[in-house]
């Protein structure tokens, strides 16, 4: 027999429809086609209600509203997560794409950030005055989940992690208060926020630190594969000597001929442009490249960039893993992901935290790895109608286990996928019982659930 529908959904709406009007909740049509629309093709979650949020009002009567009718709730921000948590599937999504305002303040050098802007909204609109933020490598990611969780970039060597530079936050929490927090107003709740993802309340609007970077001096080098075993060798020699203005993300991609071939993106952000042409002209003495081209670029150029290579609609599979240094054993895996590349779109990417990112105590955020350290990003890509799915998940699978000996432990929040409990329990390192405290105090009923926590006291997070 077919079970019967749940009706919760259904009475949701209307009682939404009172409250923050009918043009703002759907259940079908284009309006709901749009809001469940995801980077990652391959999520098929479908929200039973949809309610795009104009303001902080909307979205406390929204979070309200889910806990009344016991469904679960989910926060779309930029939509960029691969896992599709944007989504709740039967349940309500708070869709934030009609918050996405940034004002830029060029005296304080802080950027207001409304909750469903992007990356590439708020280094647009600060890119005018000669500012940036610190930000991940894409435009397109949710810059309210991106920094919460973390932030590797190209200026994490300068600035830090996108984290490191969060100045305060305007929330909705599960009881439907509004709070503003920062390092005064609860200290220890602007403490998780840093790390620990949206799983404390919905980011309606926050305040991130810029910097006066006007050009980046950056672009990509391209090695043939036979030359990778010696590439990855002199470039594990260089990393450890990189200045903080430095930020040398690299890995392996198809390259124009269709053969496998390690990249390097490099980004100086320093103010001598003559020492970074100098700092980047020694990548191209690794090998002899295929194909170099580094020049004065703008951040968000830059940024626009990764979102053309990697757009939305195709389907994902990422696993990732954390690592020292760059070692045999890691340029061995790395050897291999070229070798039994399955899919033309897929690709490793190598993030290095170092320089800034470093100096923050481990237990000042809720972030749980500052020690020098690379974190391996294995994107399988493939287009929709590609019926070698299988092979293409087993690729990211398979060279995550590869890794497994060469690993730290945990991994990165923003990244790690819901069938990762384990890794996940070991994620926030010496944070982790301050963090799940923090929890049980602002959200025990676990509403919002926006990336992985280490939930090892399960009687305390039961959630709905």
């Amino acid at each position: 027999m077919t079970p019967p529908e749940d009706p919760r959904p259904s009475r949701l709406a209307d009682a939404l429809e009172r409250s923050v009007g009918a043009g703002r909740v759907h259940t079908a049509g284009p309006d709901y086609d749009a809001g469940r629309q995801v980077w990652n093709g391959a999520v098929s979650a479908r929200p039973g209600v949809i309610v795009r949020c104009g303001d902080p009002a909307d979205a406390r009567t929204a979070v309200l509203a889910a806990q009344e009718f016991g469904v679960p709730l989910s926060v779309r921000g930029g939509g960029h997560d691969w896992a599709g948590r944007a989504l709740s599937d039967g349940g309500l999504t708070l869709d934030l794409a009609g918050m996405r305002g940034v004002t830029v303040d060029p005296v304080a050098r802080i950027a207001e950030v409304s909750g469903g802007a992007t990356a590439g909204d708020v280094v647009g609109a600060a890119q005018p005055f000669g500012l940036t933020a610190a930000t991940g490598t894409a435009g397109s990611v949710g810059m309210a989940g991106l920094t919460l969780g973390g932030g590797y970039g190209p200026l994490v060597g300068r600035f830090g992690l996108a984290l490191d530079n969060l100045v305060s936050a305007d929330m909705v929490l599960a009881d439907g208060s509004a709070v503003t927090v920062d390092e005064e107003r609860s200290p220890d709740l602007f403490w998780a926020l840093r790390g620990g993802g949206g799983n404390f309340g919905l980011v309606t609007s926050m305040r991130v630190r810029l910097h006066a970077v006007p050009t980046v001096l950056s672009g990509i080098v391209m090695f043939p594969w036979a030359q990778v075993a010696p590439v990855l060798a002199g470039l594990a020699e260089l990393l450890p000597e990189n200045p903080d203005e430095l930020t040398v993300q690299f890995g392996v991609l198809l390259g124009p001929m269709g053969e496998p071939v390690v990249f390097l993106a490099p980004t100086w952000s320093g103010d001598d442009a003559a020492a970074g042409e100098r700092a980047l002209e020694r990548l191209n003495t690794l090998g002899t490249p295929l194909f170099s081209r580094i020049g004065p670029t703008t951040v968000p150029e830059l940024l626009a960039g990764i979102d053309a290579q990697f757009p939305s609609g195709r389907h994902v599979e990422i696993r990732t893993r954390s690592v020292s240094k760059l070692t045999v054993g890691v340029t061995d895996v790395l050897n291999l992901a070229g070798a039994t590349l399955s899919s033309p779109l897929s690709a490793v990417s190598v993030h290095s935290l170092h320089g800034a990112a470093t100096r923050v105590p481990v237990t000042e955020t809720a972030f749980g790895n500052r020690d020098p350290h690379l974190m391996i990003e294995i994107i399988a890509v493939w287009e929709p109608d590609d019926d070698r799915a299988p092979d293409h998940r087993a690729w990211a699978g398979s060279l995550s286990s590869a890794l497994e000996g060469e690993a730290l432990p945990g991994g990165y929040p923003n990244l790690l996928g819901p069938d990762e409990a384990v890794r996940t329990a070991d994620a926030y390192g010496p944070n982790t019982e301050r963090l799940l405290a923090v929890k049980q105090r602002f959200d025990p009923d676990n509403v919002f659930r926006a990336t992985p926590l280490p939930l090892s006291r399960p009687e305390h997070f039961e959630g709905r």
